[in-house]
């Protein structure tokens, strides 16, 4: 659970939200500039707000009014938080075992190994184990950036547009995979999308954004009703024309 009041401005933009995210999926969504990516950063203690605080699971990691930006023990990579990018950021003298073993922490190093090719096998990547960086496609980095994300096994993971080289068949193949994984694990998603199509497709919580503000939170087919019809009507418009 993300309890969130928070101011942030950057330049001529400000975010700035008060809400509770409390499903195992949430789906922020909202066009370009709209505070995605933002947010997902401040939760991650990459960036601080200008006022506010951010608790997860009744842990308060930043708190400005304390005059603590953030408090002892929960500094970036201790907040028990994974975090997937379109970049997916790779360390390009490692294998692709190596990346995601890399954060694994305090395993003997053959679990650490098994650990790996087990988070490999959930995204779909089991014939890339051995391969460079360099030698991956983007989608293939992105499974690889995934499946590093997943290997702490976080409480909290966030996801910002992860899957975007992939195409739509395949993006929904690694949704499905993750989903049993994720409830077993008690790990809750925070999934930035510009997508209504990602959303639609879920069971997902919508959190609605817009220039900076949230302005709705709530099931996907609610919050994103008319955002379908619009997606409904251009796919009738692309359809050819039947013959009389």
């Amino acid at each position: 659970m993300i309890d969130l009041k928070l101011t942030a401005r950057r330049g001529t933009f400000t975010l700035s939200l008060e809400c509770r995210l409390a499903a195992p999926w949430t789906i922020v969504f909202g066009p370009s500039g709209a505070g995605k990516s933002t947010l997902l950063r401040l939760i991650a203690g990459l960036e601080q707000p200008d006022s506010g605080h951010i608790t997860v699971n009744g842990q308060r990691l930043t708190d400005t009014q304390a005059k603590l930006q953030i408090r002892p023990g929960t500094r970036t990579h201790q907040r028990a938080i994974g975090m997937v990018t379109q970049n997916s950021a790779l360390f390009p003298h490692m294998s692709v075992a190596a990346n995601i073993a890399y954060g694994i922490p305090r395993i003997r190093p053959g679990e650490r190994q098994n650990r790996a090719q087990q988070m490999l096998d959930l995204v779909g990547g089991a014939q890339l184990v051995h391969r460079r960086p360099s030698a991956l496609s983007g989608g293939e980095a992105q499974r690889v950036s995934l499946a590093r994300a997943l290997a702490p096994i976080p409480r909290l993971l966030l996801l910002d547009e992860p899957l975007s080289a992939l195409d739509a068949a395949s993006r929904d193949e690694v949704l499905l995979r993750l989903q049993p994984w994720l409830a077993e694990h008690n790990t809750q998603v925070i999934l930035v999308t510009h997508d209504a199509a990602d959303a639609l497709a879920t069971e997902a919580e919508v959190a609605l954004l817009h220039e900076g503000q949230l302005t709705a939170l709530g099931p996907a087919h609610q919050v994103l009703a008319s955002e379908r019809e619009r997606l409904l009507n251009r796919l009738s418009l692309g359809k050819p024309s039947k013959t009389q």
